[in-house]
């Protein structure tokens, strides 16, 4: 029989006894994620467990609104629903993870400019304005001030509810400021 010498259980192909708790100490069966980390916004990418804040900045980069996500999932799955609630705007600056015919149809609709940058993959282009694009800085400054806390920074909090308060108590003290 396979596994440690002189203890007995059913072996699974694996390697692992079924009933593990009793031989060794080791990772639990079948469970690849942690439980409930989808709810809590944390996903997983290449740097580990991440959580992605997608906002809506005014121009004097203050915070409109925002929305978490997991760190694995797409950034145009959030943006429609984020900006549907929202007075239209006269151009919304983005950048290529926002670049999707369907969005931009979607601000057009809305009278909305889109100025997003172009996918590198894309083979039918779209008008872009590279001066207009370079407002964009305004919204990588605001992410730049809302972390410099460093409680948004690194994410402390494990349920996004208490994170959610921690950038909306950010983002208020940012309008002050």
């Amino acid at each position: 029989m396979a596994g440690h010498p002189g203890k007995v259980g059913r072996i699974r192909r694996c390697g692992h006894s079924v009933h593990r708790q009793y031989h060794y100490q080791s990772s639990p069966l079948r469970r690849r994620w942690k439980r409930g980390a989808q709810e809590q916004a944390i996903g997983r990418s290449r740097g580990g467990r991440t959580t992605k804040i997608h906002a809506v900045v005014d121009t004097c980069g203050r915070f409109i609104a925002f929305n978490l996500t997991e760190g694995n999932r797409h950034d145009i799955r959030s943006a429609r629903r984020l900006i549907e609630p929202l007075p239209p705007a006269k151009a919304l600056l983005g950048d290529a993870a926002y670049d999707s015919d369907e969005f931009r149809t979607f601000l057009i609709d809305r009278g909305t400019t889109p100025e997003i940058k172009q996918n590198p993959t894309r083979k039918r282009l779209h008008p872009f304005d590279k001066i207009a694009y370079k407002g964009r800085n305004v919204i990588e400054r605001a992410f730049c001030l809302i972390k410099d806390w460093r409680r948004v920074a690194t994410r402390y909090d494990k349920l996004a509810r208490n994170f959610t308060a921690t950038v909306i108590l950010a983002s208020i003290i940012r309008w002050w400021a």
